[in-house]
């Protein structure tokens, strides 16, 4: 049978950057459901409010949910208030911290404030829903009925599960609830299909299963992949300073663009941008840096504008010449930070943002690592007059400049 053209192309949108599709002919079973029944498909997202800041390796799975709000279809992203306060174990060899109510809540509009740069947010685009709206009222035969739709033997079918349980790792009795708490919410929401990491999968697919056992149409389970962070051996994690932030300037963002590994570079591109792979893999393979800047320009354009990607560029070239760069952050120092007339360089650094403490400026001063105009900074004791506007520098290319109130 021949696809037709504009389902080819839906078809070739969710398919890129999937990593797993369950069933394997689920993306057109969901095109032909939709179609079928004259009514958009439910696409959701379930994710954790234990961090609010979100980087390119988040973008990923978010990138695909607004894929199917292009196509017409509903995102129903679910902020995991309620499941947050049991912890997900998925992944590791222990139980995630717990979280409080409040704490889920506050963290989940972060998200969604940061989201929403991706996501399209009209209304009829997009729900955003907290799953402590059904969870939190469940009563004690909810949960029984709720238990008695999987076995303790297909729960330690999951990785983490089975390898804890080999090695005498205790595993909780409300560590199997999480996946039928986050199973629970697809049929909540009636969810068509529900996207996650790699390694979100079974806990996808236990919805399916629970759906069934409600009486619902089982969602198809859609995985990204986890991207690897800039380093190139890790996942991106803020913790390991490997990532680029979607609220990330866009001079910082291009130049991280450029730092990302040519091995990786084709599989950053297919899953962060909808540059054509195979032009930029040509590239890759005869100009490595304009490769970069190909999808570094890209990658700038889709979380900030058009306008700004030249910008971006020009900084990046005056840097990398060892030039100081026109435009730049300021930062104007209030007349109270003087003292007869003049200001530590310790406290500059802190308010211009290259130190945190005077002891981290200190450190900075005695690596060599703050100029100001370009002269190195030899004396963490040096106290300025700033009568004129300064440039104040940490390492390469961090660049303040900063003047009187």
């Amino acid at each position: 049978m021949v696809e037709r053209t504009e389902q080819g192309e839906a078809l070739r949108l969710l398919r890129r950057g999937a990593d797993q599709i369950v069933p394997d002919e689920g993306a057109r079973e969901l095109l032909e459901r939709a179609e079928r029944e004259g009514r958009p498909l439910r696409a959701k997202l379930g994710v954790d409010p234990s961090s609010s800041d979100l980087h390119v390796g988040h973008a990923v799975v978010l990138r695909k949910l607004r894929q199917f709000q292009d196509l017409g279809h509903v995102a129903v992203l679910i902020i995991g208030d309620f499941t947050a306060t049991i912890g997900d174990p998925s992944g590791r060899n222990k139980t995630r911290p717990s979280l409080s109510l409040d704490e889920t809540r506050r963290n989940g509009r972060t998200y969604v404030e940061q989201a929403t740069r991706i996501l399209d947010d009209a209304p009829e685009r997009l729900e955003i829903r907290h799953n402590s709206e059904w969870l939190q009222g469940m009563d004690f035969g909810d949960l029984v009925r709720l238990a008695s739709t999987y076995t303790v033997a297909r729960m330690l079918e999951r990785d983490d599960f089975t390898q804890r349980y080999r090695s005498g790792v205790p595993i909780s009795v409300h560590e199997f609830l999480y996946p039928l708490a986050q199973a629970y919410d697809s049929v909540a929401i009636r969810a068509d299909v529900e996207l996650g990491g790699t390694d979100q999968l079974f806990n996808l697919l236990v919805g399916r299963d629970v759906q069934r056992a409600y009486g619902q149409t089982p969602q198809v389970a859609l995985t990204t992949p986890l991207l690897e962070g800039l380093d190139g051996k890790e996942k991106m994690s803020k913790s390991l300073g490997n990532v680029i932030g979607i609220a990330e300037p866009p001079e910082s963002m291009f130049k991280k663009a450029m730092t990302v590994p040519d091995a990786l570079l084709p599989r950053y591109a297919e899953l962060c941008t909808l540059l054509p792979l195979p032009e930029l893999e040509r590239e890759l393979a005869q100009d490595p840096v304009g490769a970069h800047r190909t999808f570094a320009r890209e990658l700038v354009r889709i979380y900030h504008d058009a306008s700004v990607v030249a910008g971006a560029e020009r900084r990046y070239d005056e840097v990398a010449r060892g030039r100081t760069p026109e435009r730049m952050p300021e930062v104007a120092v209030p007349a109270e930070e003087f003292r007869d007339g003049r200001v530590g360089v310790l406290r500059l650094a802190v308010l211009a943002g290259h130190a945190a403490s005077n002891g981290e400026a200190r450190r900075l001063i005695q690596n060599r690592g703050l100029r100001l105009d370009g002269a190195p900074i030899d004396d963490p004791s040096t106290y300025l007059e700033l009568a004129a506007p300064a440039v104040l520098q940490r390492g390469k290319d961090g660049f303040v400049r900063v003047r009187r109130a």
